[in-house]
């Protein structure tokens, strides 16, 4: 991290975390962010849902809610990234404060609830888009939708155009029984919707869907049946948890859902179980409690094709993207892999 970078991150942590976060965005949007452009190897590209990556490391939806910092996060390093939730309509979001640091666990708490500015500005502003990214969109339903499963095939429509692929989330435990979609029946007739309005675009971009840590191991089945059947092109495992165990923070019983460290194994064994039932059939992202190389090669090893990151940067900054991207390189190059397929899953029975 250069001196610059630790300043600037030492005046973020200082502030309201919301209003932290909002400097960020605006710091990729001047160009003050670290900027290294694309980081690859032999080992490092790969293909995942169809999509060709110069590396597996991935930036998770939540950080650039609303697109703006498009151009600054193609130049941050990810082989490609996410932005979002966007949902139909405009919403506020949950009351504020809403977003909670847990320093001493190296974790963050939120209950955003959706916040963002409506799939339409969203739309306008992918429409502009750096053409050598990979970028991904976050479909997410209007807390007040009379029908929200719905709500995730319009923004599809209205945006697909512009996307490389698209993520069904219906995991945040921040909107009202919306964690209710995971159910085999809605999720099947949801997905079928989302499927036919993929099916209807110029370009059918690749539809993922978000799932939850805290499901047992039967609603897990039932997912990965559903995934089947459904045509999906990928499972990211997993989104925030509620659970609240052996945190030290004193926020650490805030309402939402937690994501950083404390997320890791968890996350990690729901992704070593999703990779056992889906059978290689479907591709997996691994994300939650990702802080350095280790971790991202362990969600490898563990079953994931490609990782994705957001909240570890929060404590060591954009610069460690591409840490984490040399890094792997390294523990690929070390355990004798020739590319990350190599190493999807080789040890994934020591998580189950």
């Amino acid at each position: 991290m250069s001196i610059l970078e630790t300043l600037g991150m030492k005046a973020l942590r200082s502030i309201d975390p919301e209003a932290a976060h909002g400097w960020a965005i605006r710091a990729l949007q001047m160009g003050f962010a670290p900027a290294p452009g694309q980081i690859t190897s032999p080992r490092l590209k790969t293909t995942f849902a169809g999509m060709t990556l110069v590396n597996p490391v991935g930036l998770a939806a939540g950080f650039d809610k609303n697109a703006n910092a498009l151009d600054g996060l193609s130049k941050a390093g990810f082989g490609f990234f996410e932005v979002g939730a966007a949902t139909p309509r405009p919403q506020p979001g949950n009351p504020k404060p809403r977003l909670f640091r847990l320093t001493e666990d190296h974790a963050a708490i939120n209950r955003f609830g959706f916040n963002n500015e409506g799939m339409e500005p969203i739309a306008a502003r992918l429409a502009k888009r750096p053409k050598d990214a990979v970028i991904g969109l976050n479909l997410g339903a209007n807390k007040d939708s009379e029908d929200r499963a719905g709500d995730f095939a319009k923004v599809l429509e209205c945006c697909g155009k512009y996307l490389d692929f698209a993520t069904v989330n219906v995991s945040s435990p921040n909107t009202e029984k919306l964690r209710d979609l995971q159910g085999k029946a809605a999720l099947s007739a949801l997905l079928a919707g989302v499927m036919e309005t993929r099916d209807a675009l110029e370009r059918k971009v690749p539809v993922f869907l978000k799932i939850a840590p805290d499901l047992s191991d039967a609603e897990l089945e039932e997912i990965a049946e559903v995934a089947r059947d459904s045509g999906l092109d990928a499972v990211i495992t997993t989104n925030t948890t509620l659970d609240r165990k052996a945190l030290s923070s004193q926020h650490r019983n805030e309402a939402g859902g937690l994501s950083g460290a404390p997320l890791f194994t968890k996350s990690t064994r729901v992704l070593a179980k999703m990779s056992k039932l889906v059978d290689g059939k479907i591709p997996l992202v691994g994300v939650g409690g990702i802080s350095n190389a280790d971790d991202a090669y362990d969600k490898i090893c563990a079953g994931a094709s490609v990782v994705q990151l957001y909240t570890a940067l929060v404590f060591g900054g954009l610069s460690l993207t591409e840490e984490v991207i040399r890094g792997l390189d390294a523990l690929l190059e070390r355990d004798g892999f020739a590319s990350v397929a190599e190493a999807v899953g080789s040890k994934r029975e020591a998580w189950l």
